[in-house]
C-alpha cells in the first residue's frame, strides 16, 4: 500500500517500512519533536496544578509592577 508521509508527504510504502506511516527515521524524529516541543497539542480543560501556575504567574507580574498581590 503506499502512503503519503505526513511530514514531508513523499510518497512511500507502509509494507517493509520500519518508519510507517513516516518515510524515514529524520521526518519521524521531526514529528517527534513537534509534539515535544508543543507545536501539537490535544485541547482540553486545564488542570488544577496548571490554573494554579497561571494565578501564581499573573500575582507575580502585579507584584513586580508594584500592584500588590
Amino acid at each position: 500500500m503506499k502512503i503519503k508521509c505526513p511530514i514531508c508527504k513523499k510518497t512511500t510504502t507502509w509494507e517493509e517500512n520500519p518508519w510507517r506511516p513516516f518515510c524515514s527515521e529524520r521526518c519521524k524524529l521531526i514529528d517527534l519533536g513537534k509534539w515535544a516541543s508543543g507545536e501539537y497539542s490535544i485541547p482540553g480543560e486545564k488542570t488544577e496544578e496548571e490554573k494554579k501556575d497561571e494565578k501564581c504567574k499573573v500575582d507575580d507580574r502585579k507584584i513586580k509592577e508594584g500592584g500588590g498581590a
